[in-house]
């Protein structure tokens, strides 16, 4: 399954996550991330926060749990709409891709419309795998988008996930289902989703 795992975790895989900046885009626009020891910063409250989260899920779905009741579950942790709504874009985006590229009965048993981490838990199959996959994929995604909107180096950007704390945040989401908030990301998803005029990413 690790081949899937780094399939997923690969920006070109079609799944729809490039158009996604993880509240980057609208931290940015506030001036609240604008260069790399800020960016630092966001990233690592990002993996520690929502993160965590996503990678316990994505755990919990990899382990056979019941996908009606974590997809449940997960959407009352999610308590922003905008959030909620991006999850489930991501989710559908990558079961469109899954379904091409691995078919599975496993799949098709997954909730209508599914949340991102659920797909990632059960297309890798392995909870670790799937917990690193979903706390990588969390900083990854709002990384590149800081390259693109704020022009940084990608060699320094590239540099601070390498030295982020994915790994034990995945390892910390094989143990339980955690039930963190993140209240500044939800925030900031509202507000993005209410913004006027030019957006490059939908959240």
């Amino acid at each position: 399954m690790m081949l899937t795992a780094l399939i997923l975790a690969d920006s070109r895989f079609p799944g729809g996550g490039h158009v996604h900046s993880g509240g980057l885009e609208e931290a940015a626009a506030r001036g609240l991330v604008h260069d790399e020891p800020s960016l630092r910063a966001f990233l690592h409250g990002r993996l520690l926060g929502a993160g965590l989260l996503a990678a316990g899920f994505a755990a919990a779905a990899a382990r056979g749990e019941d996908l009606d009741v974590l997809d449940a579950e997960l959407d009352a942790r999610t308590p922003s709409p905008a959030q909620r709504s991006a999850s489930r874009a991501q989710g559908r985006g990558m079961l469109r891709a899954a379904r091409r590229a691995w078919p599975s009965a496993r799949l098709e048993a997954l909730p209508r419309d599914p949340h991102q981490p659920l797909v990632i838990g059960v297309l890798v199959d392995e909870p670790f795998e799937a917990a690193l996959t979903c706390a990588y994929l969390a900083v990854s995604g709002p990384a590149s988008a800081a390259v693109r909107l704020l022009g940084l180096d990608p060699f320094g950007v590239n540099a601070i996930v390498a030295a982020l704390a994915v790994e034990e945040v995945a390892v910390r989401a094989c143990k339980e289902l955690p039930a963190l908030g993140s209240p500044a990301l939800d925030l900031l998803a509202e507000a993005h989703v209410r913004r006027e005029g030019v957006r490059l990413f939908g959240s």
